[in-house]
């Protein structure tokens, strides 16, 4: 079941962000967050969890691409899913919801930054129609190692096609 996340997953969602963290191929942080911290940057709207047996397995969010007004529209996917259950289709089927919910929150472009060794996710976004922008090369460093990026997006059929 897919449903909007609450407060009360905090716990379950910060679990499965480290265990993200700890791969190494997921994000450039390094520490997770406080709750605090997490639920300031991401968006009020279209923060989901899937959930399994009463179970959190993975959640999807969104955080704003800029504060100017003329990119309010445009936003960066975060998909997460616990690694016992990978492979289970469930980041497909979280961005898949999140995608009309972006949609209905008015949300036109949705990007990723994803490392190119996460196979997984370069899948994920090429399945559901998300393109290929480019490379990012040494855009930051990982413990003191270089890392590229490559960045896909979706622009929306919907919202901000006038």
């Amino acid at each position: 079941m897919i449903r909007e996340l609450t407060a009360n997953d905090a716990s379950a969602i910060l679990n499965i962000y480290r265990l993200g963290l700890e791969t190494r191929n997921a994000t450039f942080e390094t520490r997770v967050p406080t709750w605090e911290e997490w639920n300031k940057k991401f968006h009020r709207h279209s923060r989901l969890v899937f959930t399994e047996e009463n179970t959190i397995k993975g959640w999807a969010g969104l955080t704003p691409f800029s504060t100017r007004e003329v990119y309010k529209g445009v936003a960066e996917v975060s998909i997460y899913v616990h690694p016992s259950f990978h492979g289970e289709g469930i980041a497909t089927r979280l961005l898949k919801a999140l995608i009309p919910s972006s949609e209905e929150h008015n949300t036109w472009t949705l990007f990723s930054s994803v490392f190119p060794e996460n196979n997984a996710t370069i899948k994920l976004h090429e399945n559901l129609g998300f393109k290929l922008l480019g490379r990012r090369e040494k855009i930051a460093k990982l413990e003191g190692v270089w890392r590229d990026t490559l960045i896909f997006e979706r622009r929306s059929q919907r919202v901000g096609i006038d």
